[in-house]
């Protein structure tokens, strides 16, 4: 048995743009309702929500029967998470919060064996069909997508030394907390957070650099893809649940009135 490829890391070296879905709600029937919908990538997250390793597990055998991509947003630049989500199978880790090229560099060999980095060997786990993925050590590398994400002025400033680290497939920027940094607290689309993104990531681009980020606005995520953005998340599962259920009370009791 080989080792099925990862159609979002062919995807971004190919230049096709991936539109895709955050997921925090922690729930593998959660996830079953959105893994169909056809959003070309799926980011589970373990750093703002409350997900556990097993949680993730669930969603990752949903969203292994569907067209989606299952990433996961590791809860810190830690080596024993990375090894234990690439166990469970993770096709790609976005790493929160970096800061330089040195813990950019931590990233990366955290997701590779010896002598190339500090992965711990395991030979039946779910990543490789517990034992029967023959060819499994030599082709993870290859498929298996490593994004940083960038959530500082400091880190933007560096972008460009930590997008040239060997192993690094794409940049993340985010936005909530760029706009942190700057003192824009609450506020991810102010003009002056997007006057900082937006240069960095065209120089990230004309360098041959995948960029992506979240953003809840559609009409948003449109105008990055068009501008050159490879894979953008274009909304939260727990933000399209409460809209839908705020909007729903406000249409039935509108008409009450």
């Amino acid at each position: 048995m080989n080792l099925p490829p990862n159609p979002f890391a062919r995807a971004l070296a190919a230049g096709d743009k991936q539109v895709g879905l955050w997921i925090s709600l922690c729930s593998n029937v959660a996830a079953e309702v959105t893994a169909h919908a056809g959003f070309d990538w799926a980011l589970i997250d373990m750093e703002h929500a409350p997900n556990d390793y097993l949680s993730v597990l669930g969603q990752l055998q949903v969203f292994a029967s569907s067209t989606t991509t299952a990433l996961v947003r590791v809860e810190w630049n830690d080596t024993v998470a990375v090894k234990r989500l690439l166990d469970l199978g993770a096709q790609g880790l976005l790493f929160p919060m970096i800061q330089s090229v040195e813990e950019a560099e931590r990233a990366v060999a955290a997701t590779r064996y010896p002598p190339g980095g500090v992965r711990g060997v395991s030979g039946t786990t779910r990543a490789t069909r517990f034992g029967r993925v023959t060819d499994y050590l030599d082709r993870v590398e290859a498929e298996t997508s490593v994004l940083l994400q960038l959530e500082t002025a400091t880190a933007l400033e560096q972008a460009e030394a930590i997008a040239d680290v060997d192993g690094v497939d794409g940049i993340f920027f985010g936005p909530a907390d760029i706009a942190a940094d700057i003192g824009k607290l609450g506020r991810p689309m102010d003009p002056d957070v997007w006057a900082l993104i937006r240069p960095v990531a065209q120089k990230l681009i004309a360098r041959g650099m995948p960029v992506g980020t979240l953003v809840a606005n559609p009409g948003f995520a449109a105008d990055l893809l068009r501008e050159g953005f490879s894979f953008v998340a274009c909304g939260l599962d727990t933000g399209l649940l409460a809209r839908a259920a705020d909007t729903l009370l406000a249409d039935v009791k509108g008409r009450l009135e």
